[in-house]
């Protein structure tokens, strides 16, 4: 990898995490002072290394994290693997009377477009007996 890298100079390290957010890179090396300050502003990053003691080789075999993390930009959108990643996570919603009139048009037309015509008409039942 060596012969493909390069070195760029920036002048902040403000600066250097916008540039780093908008790379999304697979590893991200904080070796500065004050490092543990500047995780909160990492928005897009496999997995963030911190200080002075902690090199990337150790987040790959011993330390926590592991190998498995997301490439080529892809952790704008996803995390690495790791035991979160076994864990079911369930989501829920309750919408009010006034929440489903609000949305409910917009879905009806969504549910038509898709031809999903029970979706819709889901929704359109509960509108005309509200």
């Amino acid at each position: 990898s060596i012969p493909k890298s390069y070195c760029l100079r920036v002048p902040t390290v403000n600066y250097a995490i916008e540039f780093s957010n908008a790379y999304a890179p697979e590893h991200l090396i904080l070796h500065n002072d004050n490092a543990r300050d500047y995780v909160k502003d990492v928005i897009n990053a496999g997995s963030v290394f911190v200080g002075p003691y902690s090199p990337e080789s150790c987040g790959d075999y011993a330390s926590g994290t592991n190998h498995t993390l997301p490439t080529y930009g892809f952790s704008r959108m996803y995390s690495g693997v790791s035991t979160a990643t076994f864990v079911k996570h369930i989501t829920s919603q309750e919408l009010t009377r006034e929440g489903l009139a609000n949305i409910g048009q917009t879905v009806m037309t969504l549910a038509e477009v898709e031809e999903l015509e029970a979706h819709r008409n889901a929704v359109a039942i509960r509108l005309r007996d509200m």
